[in-house]
């Protein structure tokens, strides 16, 4: 690699993202291949209690030290000396505070992957352990920068929003509970094109379908429509006040993923979060009361 590319360490490779990332970065023949950094060290991680985190670990351990020539580290701190910008991919978001404090003191910028946390007072020690220690932070589903969304979200169009209405695919794990597991993509989306100021909730579910509405402070309403039926596809109507638009994530030639990767690099870059620490505690408020709603009948939650 060149002197000149940013070297990016990864800290837990139980997702599918660090062989994206790895490909975006690492391949220059790769489909969108993104040029300036590279991933150069990893720390395998996993959680032994979530199938779908402990059991890929081997197979994509393997896969970035033999393909993309990444160094596997024996902890997060070896990772965090080799590298210029930390990817904090541990699929489980009951492991990012206690993993996040033993990054943030090598003051290095850092992306968390989604869940950022799961509780409102774990998302705020995060960012207060991450101001002591002057390290920019930011975390984002890579739904939050599909083209289908921003491309309608111009700085004139984004404050005329009246409403949103999403649906995607909404898995459950119980360790990482309700809408935080898989959730948190339509979330993300919600709160990109309705912005902070929700002020209250509600939850309802069926064994297949979740429903789950939104009122703004400001009279608004936006509502996330989630499926465990096969169907994967991200769909949302963004209202106006004369017209509404429909966003069609399938629809983009340019995958979300690139699109995450240069955001990333771009932060990498600049030190500046795309995302504010404001808006990432808001999102993890509303799905922690979308949760508390969802278990109790549908009633109003407060955020």
């Amino acid at each position: 690699m060149s002197s000149s590319e940013i070297k990016f360490g990864l800290i837990g490779l139980d997702t599918s993202h660090v062989v994206i990332f790895s490909e975006e970065f690492n391949n220059a023949e790769a489909e969108n291949p993104i040029e300036g950094a590279k991933v150069v060290a990893a720390w395998p991680g996993g959680s032994p209690d979530i199938e779908s985190s402990i059991g890929r670990v081997p197979g994509y351990t393997k896969d970035l030290s033999e393909k993309y020539g990444v160094e596997i580290k024996d902890s997060i701190e070896e990772v965090c000396e080799a590298c210029d910008v930390i990817l904090h991919t541990s699929l489980d978001g009951r492991t990012h505070l206690e993993q996040f404090k033993k990054i943030a003191p090598f003051g290095k910028p850092v992306f968390v992957d989604k869940p950022f946390a799961l509780t409102t007072a774990d998302a705020k020690e995060i960012f207060v352990i991450a101001a002591a220690n002057n390290v920019p932070v930011f975390s984002s589903s890579s739904l939050r920068f599909t083209g289908a969304l921003t491309r309608l979200l111009t700085p004139e169009r984004k404050p005329l929003v009246t409403g949103f209405d999403v649906h995607g695919p909404v898995a459950l794990e119980p360790t990482n509970p309700g809408y935080f597991w898989y959730g948190i993509h339509i979330t993300e989306m919600l709160f990109t094109a309705m912005g902070t100021g929700c002020k209250s909730v509600r939850a309802v579910h069926t064994e297949d379908f979740e429903q789950v509405t939104g009122i703004w402070n400001d009279g608004r309403i936006g509502t996330m429509h989630g499926n465990r039926t096969g169907n994967y596809e991200y769909h949302a109507l963004m209202h106006f006040a004369d017209k509404s638009e429909h966003v069609n994530v399938a629809t983009e030639k340019k995958g979300f993923f690139t699109l995450l990767g240069e955001e990333i690099l771009k932060f990498a870059q600049t030190k500046q979060p795309p995302v504010t620490a404001e808006e990432t505690i808001e999102i993890i408020r509303f799905i922690e009361a979308a949760n508390e709603s969802r278990e109790n009948g549908g009633k109003e939650v407060m955020l």
